[in-house]
């Protein structure tokens, strides 16, 4: 069972990767109606949004490629996978996930931005 977010962007959040807040890292918090949370950025969150993106690239060096390239030839993972790949620890794994993540968030809620001035979505708790 995922969870998943809805409105101008949609996707499923990460299994047991991804908390549903992980939008307030780019400068807006949700507000919590029963069992969500509601994002309303507009382009005034726009530059909050390009400086989560950056951090979150900064956090990832030189594996955001890896893991672009992983991503792009898998459907799947799991964690022995990344690995063998990203020739890591195990303990790695859990960190360059929630980053990867989270700016793959990031990049959605930006182009939403630039795309039509705003981005409204719903993510379940």
């Amino acid at each position: 069972m995922g969870r998943y977010y809805e409105g101008d962007i949609s996707g499923k959040f990460w299994f047991a990767v991804q908390d549903s807040d992980d939008a307030n890292f780019f400068g807006v918090t949700g507000v919590p109606p029963e069992g969500s949370l509601k994002y309303n950025f507009d382009r005034d969150d726009l530059e909050g949004v390009k400086e989560g993106i950056t951090k979150c690239e900064n956090e990832l060096g030189g594996y955001k490629s890896q893991l672009d390239t992983f991503f792009a030839e898998h459907n799947g993972y799991n964690d022995a996978m990344l690995v063998s790949a990203l020739e890591i620890t195990r303990g790695k794994v859990k960190f360059l996930l929630e980053w990867y993540s989270r700016l793959k968030l990031g990049i959605q809620i930006r182009d939403c931005i630039l795309e039509g001035d705003r981005c409204s979505f719903v993510a379940e708790l």
